[in-house]
């Protein structure tokens, strides 16, 4: 992911439209290279060093994404969102005054870089391509290098004029996880079994509770429009297109529930709240 971060920028400098505007910078070659002593290119070069990967800590997030499709809801982590930051320096090659080339090709990467204050998807490449949010580019800007002898010095080599510029990525390292999306759900009150426990004792339990689940048929495709019944207290719901339902009231007890779609019909038998490790989906069959 981050050699496509690279590759993108690379295609921003080697834009076929900058030949005219800037064409000391179309002429010059992009190299990744690392600009220690000896670093000597054969023609003019502009070089982007990858200097810092790190955690933007300012665009954390701890909300989970969740999807829903088909009854089922898929819950990701978010991503990490990673900064790269790189130190971009000119290297002018022939001809006079290479001081003032350096300069100059310098001031047309600063002007090409800076139209890009998020970067567009013409120019994303690999995996970064249609990633979400748009990838934000900061160039020049005061947090980049701390001391720029030590970091020459550290390399070997001479101070050299530089920009300085930070792409944030999105980098999904955890995988997802999928559920159902119909629950059941219930609000328990009642008189603890221990202090130390947060179990309830069974005789002080109350209500009401709700029952939530899935009508499906005998190929496990949802049913729509099925009616399921508890005729004991009068209740009835319909399931939507995903075949989902709820069921909301119920005091604690054993019910009979009646699905029926068509001509086919089902009685099962339920317990509110759902025993450990239960559910309230029906497949409805014949």
């Amino acid at each position: 992911m981050i050699r496509d971060l690279s590759l993108t920028l690379q295609a921003i400098l080697d834009d076929p439209a900058l030949v005219t505007p800037f064409p000391e910078l179309a002429a010059a070659q992009i190299v990744f290279d690392r600009p220690a002593d000896p670093f000597s290119p054969q023609q003019t070069t502009l070089d982007l060093f990858l200097y810092d990967v790190r955690e933007n800590m300012e665009l954390r997030s701890n909300e989970p994404l969740i999807e829903r499709n088909n009854g089922q809801a898929t819950i990701s982590r978010p991503p990490l969102r990673v900064q790269c930051a790189y130190l971009v320096t000119a290297w002018p090659v022939g001809g006079g005054e290479l001081p003032l080339q350096e300069h100059r090709l310098l001031s047309q990467a600063l002007q090409v870089l800076s139209r890009h204050p998020t970067i567009t998807a013409p120019f994303l490449k690999g995996s970064l391509a249609g990633q979400e949010p748009p990838l934000p580019m900061m160039t020049s800007q005061t947090d980049g290098l701390k001391d720029p002898a030590d970091f020459w010095a550290a390399i070997g080599n001479k101070l050299r004029a530089s920009l300085n510029v930070t792409v944030t990525i999105s980098m999904q390292p955890f995988t997802s996880e999928t559920a159902p999306l119909a629950a059941a759900t219930d609000t328990r009150i009642g008189e603890r079994t221990s202090p130390e426990e947060t179990k309830i004792k069974p005789a002080t339990l109350q209500g009401p509770f709700s029952m939530a689940g899935k009508i499906t048929d005998a190929a496990d495709a949802p049913i729509g429009g099925a009616s399921v019944s508890i005729d004991s207290l009068g209740l009835t719901v319909n399931t939507d297109a995903n075949g989902l339902y709820r069921i909301n009231g119920l005091p604690p007890g054993t019910y009979s529930v009646r699905v029926r779609k068509d001509a086919r019909t089902k009685t099962v038998t339920i317990i509110a709240p759902a025993p450990l490790g239960a559910n309230y989906n029906v497949k409805l069959t014949g």
